[in-house]
């Protein structure tokens, strides 16, 4: 079955570790005939991509792994046979995929068959370079160095079947790439809406107003209420155009629309004023 990795967004807190890690494992370090060190500046063969979400003051940060996929149908080995150097690039029976640093020499134009940019240039060796996955360290029974430190369990690797249930819900930060990546994500983060109740007459927030919202496109309806600070979240809802609801005792219902097709969207304070009975 082989291995893979499962990186769930939900856990990922942004601190780095990994990223630092692989830095810490590659620089300097030659792990022929796997791979040759990686440049001090200007690759990362693991990168953890930060996203800045909503407006002010709702706003959220999120954060994805970037790094090569292992992917089952590489486009990069592909690439390779296709330039007669079809044993430049091959796949481990764990289902790493691996760049021969020898056989691979030479051959810039590898770097490009990769949809999702994993693969780097070094330009001082001659030589494509990307994760591993450690390979010399699985060899030796370890861990990849960037799941070893990652303190809240975001970044895991093990044995395929060991992660079945969570792999039959994961995504493909590519969606629909037909190149079967070996990476699976759970939780990628999809769209927010926010905002705050309030009654300006009284200069207060509302609070246990009831707030729903129904998908323009689909009539899907979600609700939930407003906390103690008068404010209410939806989150992993659709990229969409939605009808926003309030209701709440002694208040005439407002209605307004909001957009999250192109990003996060905090509504802002939705005033609502006193029923007249």
């Amino acid at each position: 079955m082989g291995k893979v990795f499962v990186f769930d967004a939900d856990k990922c807190t942004g601190c780095r570790n990994c990223q630092l890690a692989c830095k810490d494992e590659h620089v300097d370090n030659d792990w022929s005939p796997i791979a040759l060190p990686q440049p001090d500046t200007g690759q990362f063969w693991l990168n953890l991509k930060e996203k800045v979400r909503g407006q002010v003051p709702k706003v959220k940060l999120s954060y994805m792994v970037h790094m090569c996929q292992h992917c089952d149908a590489a486009p990069c080995m592909e690439a390779a046979a296709d330039m007669g150097h079809a044993d430049a690039i091959y796949k481990r029976p764990d289902g790493l995929v691996i760049i021969d640093p020898v056989k691979a020499k030479g051959l810039e134009s590898i770097r490009d068959a990769c949809p999702y940019g994993a693969i780097f240039w070094n330009e001082e060796l001659s030589v494509p370079q990307k994760c591993t996955g450690c390979a010399h360290l699985v060899d030796e029974g370890l861990l990849p160095h960037c799941v070893d430190v990652c303190p809240h369990g975001a970044l895991r690797f093990g044995d395929e079947e060991e992660f079945a249930e969570e792999i039959a819900v994961s995504e493909e930060l590519i969606p629909d790439s037909g190149v079967k990546p070996r990476v699976h994500y759970l939780n990628i983060p999809k769209r927010f809406l926010g905002g705050i109740v309030v009654d300006l007459e009284e200069d207060e927030v509302v609070i246990g107003a009831k707030v729903t919202i129904e998908n323009l496109e689909t009539g899907d309806v979600m609700a939930t209420e407003t906390d103690d600070f008068g404010d209410f979240w939806f989150h992993q809802i659709d990229a969409a155009q939605w009808r926003v609801y309030v209701e709440a005792d002694g208040y005439m219902t407002r209605v307004i629309e909001a957009s999250t097709v192109e990003e996060d969207r905090n509504v802002g304070p939705i005033e609502v004023f006193a029923s007249l009975t």
